[in-house]
């Protein structure tokens, strides 16, 4: 995992950026035959435009996964509320799964949260998604129910938040 590191996606990764997202979705399960929401997966320059961008790379700067980083009040952050960053979109190349990127990628969430000063981290996650509910509960991530939410009715998302250290 030495060899992997975190850092801003740069623009000329944000097609390979979307591929990896849609295909990290689609490896999991988790399209649900919502063409719209795919190309939101896909269009990583707009999530670029109007939210952060982190990448996960390998020691050739290969981009393997990335997360979409919202604070509170854009339009990407939904539920997040103020002195809240939201993450969303957390996807790992499925070729690259299994060797702590997710992980990796979630405390450089953590950490941008905690350089902007705000005191928790949120985001949602579909309920049939258990390998990332283990990991955001081993992570120190608990359940907000009072924000879970559907978008779709056939997609039922659990919100989750980690206090973040002062």
């Amino acid at each position: 995992m030495s060899d992997v590191g975190v850092r801003p996606v740069r623009p000329g990764e944000l097609a390979r950026v979307g591929e990896i997202t849609v295909a990290a979705y689609r490896a999991s399960g988790l399209l649900h035959g919502d063409s719209d929401y795919e190309h939101q997966l896909r269009d990583a320059a707009r999530r670029a435009e109007l939210a952060e961008l982190l990448a996960a790379v390998d020691g050739d700067d290969v981009v393997l996964g990335s997360v979409t980083v919202a604070r509170y009040g854009s339009w990407f952050a939904q539920v997040a509320v103020p002195g809240e960053l939201e993450f969303r979109m957390l996807a790992i190349d499925p070729q690259h799964r299994g060797r702590g990127i997710g992980e990796l990628l979630t405390q450089a969430v953590c950490d941008r949260a905690a350089d902007l000063g705000c005191h928790r981290v949120v985001m949602c996650v579909d309920r049939s998604n258990a390998p990332a509910l283990r990991l955001y509960e081993r992570m120190g991530f608990r359940r907000l129910p009072e924000r879970d939410w559907a978008p779709v009715p056939a997609v039922q998302l659990l919100a989750l938040g980690r206090e973040v250290p002062r």
